[in-house]
């Protein structure tokens, strides 16, 4: 494929860093948006960069029995952008459950629906005849009255679904007795941007969100008994909740201790909201990018919270909502304390962005905002990587909101070496190495492409490694090279830059060059675009003067840290470290020199986070 260059990157790179840059490989839509002054060389938003916004007012009914979730949504949507809108695309995930639909999985049949039922639909005052509109799966779009740019209109939908018994999807009835973690639930107008346009990339239930920033006042009505956690603030506890719960809730959000709200012996009594036949949960939710929420009226309850900003003294709150049956949920408050604390002061160290962030015993393994949605799991370590995973999100890509549809690895793959930091904090004892075996065993293989590649290009493994491993490991390689100091440094400036806003890839990378005063494109291109695999070999050792020489050869193209362990006759080791800019010039060796404590018995080449797809020649033994 012809692969178009953009000179004014490497014109900014040479006078920033005083020598011609290497150029990255760009798209003709992505150089566009340069060239009109939206996104700039330097990783800064352009003179010219807009993205439009939507307030949404929300209010919804859910029956738990029939699983039927009906309402209405007035959205006030802003055209921030330079050109004039004939048409607004809606979104419409439910109808991944629709008959018919495309999708990447298979459902129980018990789960197709007729879909979204749209009872009524009005913009700008005009209304919609709804029978006569072509619903493409997940898409809707709607011919309007042209909308000029830096102009506003009104939206208003009548609607209702059906809830997925089982084949839970990120969303869904959890279980009989009625618990549910609800998602997507609400028609929304879709990303229009100054790449790609309106974001049609129908929802296949295989890649994740795209979403616009937007404030949220939602309404959720739900039997007595039932409890609603949610994105957003709740703005009525002392109407929903009776006194002593809205007080266990107001105590929560001011101390450091873990405590129940709702208890077993809570459970035991009912009694624990308002008695009408129906309450309304009120939430707030201001600059996210989606809401969701969950329900259940037999769950526990556990709440705690933590300084996350030093300098305001501004606390977060941290939920969990958990089925009594799932012991392994029992540590969970202290397994999110401890991710919020190590977020906010150790990785990415920056203070955690949102008042709360709720974890629900549910049937999946995703996030949303201030929102999470795990399954039970036997394993102490698989709960803790899986708490530490989801809450990781909350920065990427909530806080930066990024385009999971096309770059999945600019969410998963912070969120994985989130997890391989986190992890460690939590519990000294964990070495999570999470997908880096998998892709050693197949890298350089037909299933791997480059981690550039659009995720709606890819699926299974393909996807999987490109989503988390290699990406997770490109960044913890910068982070190596560059050293935590000056790696925090620069990532805070893509995040300062960008956070509320649409990043891409070319904006990540600028904004890291920029922010480490560094051209690192050499890595960006070989890690992140370029084919090839990681081998490093142990190609000679020489021994002189009571001093060792070992040589390592590159015999892959993917450049890796080397991490030699030296084994000495008594069990003992010592390791040796090289960062990856040892590969920087394209040599295809390099040199490690050490003394020896004792007698050597054995050298290897092995880090927990350095893939290598052919180990036997990894192993020097001395004789």
């Amino acid at each position: 494929m012809l692969k178009q260059k953009l000179i004014l990157t490497a014109a900014v790179f040479a006078a920033s860093f005083g020598a011609l840059a290497q150029e990255l490989p760009m798209p003709r839509n992505i150089q566009q948006a340069y060239a009109a002054g939206t996104r700039s060389a330097d990783g800064k938003p352009g003179k010219n960069y807009w993205q439009n916004a939507a307030d949404y007012n929300i209010k919804v009914n859910y029956n738990p029995d029939t699983r039927l979730l009906s309402g209405t949504v007035d959205i006030t949507y802003t055209n921030n952008s330079p050109d004039t809108l004939k048409q607004i695309l809606f979104k419409l995930y439910p109808n991944f459950y629709q008959k018919g639909a495309a999708r990447a999985r298979s459902i129980n049949p018990g789960d197709v629906t007729d879909g979204v039922n749209l009872q009524r639909l009005s913009i700008g005052g005009k209304a919609e005849d709804v029978a006569k509109l072509r619903v493409d799966g997940t898409n809707l779009p709607v011919r309007i009255q042209p909308l000029a740019p830096k102009s506003k209109t009104s939206i208003s939908v009548a609607y209702s679904y059906t809830l997925n018994e089982g084949s839970h999807n990120r969303t869904g009835q959890v279980d009989e007795e009625g618990a549910a973690f609800i998602a997507y639930f609400f028609p929304r107008v879709a990303v229009y941007d100054d790449t790609d346009g309106w974001n049609r990339n129908p929802y296949n239930g295989s890649q994740e969100f795209y979403n616009d920033f937007s404030n949220f006042n939602t309404e959720i009505t739900v039997p007595k008994n039932f409890i609603v956690w949610a994105t957003g603030d709740l703005q009525n506890a002392e109407q929903v909740l009776q006194k002593k719960f809205a007080k266990r809730l107001q105590q929560a959000e001011k101390k450091d201790d873990i405590i129940y709200v709702v208890d077993s012996t809570d459970l035991k009594k009912g009694n624990i909201t308002a008695q009408n036949q129906t309450n309304t949960w009120k939430f707030v939710a201001k600059d996210v990018v989606d809401f969701a929420f969950a329900t259940s009226d037999h769950y526990l309850w556990k709440s705690t919270s933590l300084i996350v900003d030093p300098k305001t003294k501004r606390r977060t709150r941290v939920d969990v909502a958990y089925n009594p049956k799932h012991k392994d949920f029992e540590e969970v408050a202290s397994f999110g304390r401890k991710t919020v604390e190590a977020m906010s002061y150790t990785f990415p160290k920056w203070p955690f962005p949102y008042s709360h962030i709720s974890v629900f015993d549910g049937l999946d393994q995703m996030e949303y905002p201030m929102m999470v949605n795990d399954n039970p799991l036997e394993k102490r370590e698989d709960v803790i990587m899986l708490t530490d995973h989801e809450i990781f999100h909350t920065m990427f890509p909530f806080y930066m909101g990024i385009n999971e549809t096309k770059y999945g690895w600019m969410d998963e793959g912070w969120a994985t070496i989130g997890e391989w930091i986190v992890t460690p904090i939590i519990d000294p004892s964990i070495n999570d190495d999470y997908g880096v075996a998998p892709y050693g065993a197949l890298a350089g293989t037909e299933i791997d492409l480059p981690i550039n590649t659009l995720t709606t290009q890819q699926s299974g493994t393909s996807m999987f490694l490109n989503s988390y491993p290699k990406p997770a490991l490109g960044y913890l390689y910068v982070k190596d090279m560059l050293g935590d100091e000056l790696f925090t440094k620069a990532l805070h400036n893509c995040i300062e830059l960008w956070h509320g806003k649409h990043p891409q890839p070319y904006d990540f990378f600028n904004a890291m060059n920029t922010g480490a005063s560094r051209n690192m494109n050499w890595f960006w291109q070989r890690w992140f675009f370029d084919n090839g695999y990681p081998d490093l070999a142990i190609a000679d050792v020489k021994q002189q003067n009571n001093e060792y020489q070992v040589t390592v050869e590159a015999k892959g193209s993917k450049p890796v840290p080397v991490d030699l362990v030296v084994t000495y006759v008594d069990g003992s080791t010592e390791k040796l470290h090289k960062d990856v800019s040892v590969w920087e010039k394209g040599n295809k060796s390099t040199s490690l020199s050490f003394k020896p404590k004792q007698q050597v018995k054995q050298l290897e080449l092995k880090g927990t986070h350095v893939p290598d797809s052919n180990k036997a020649d990894n192993v020097y033994l001395v004789k």
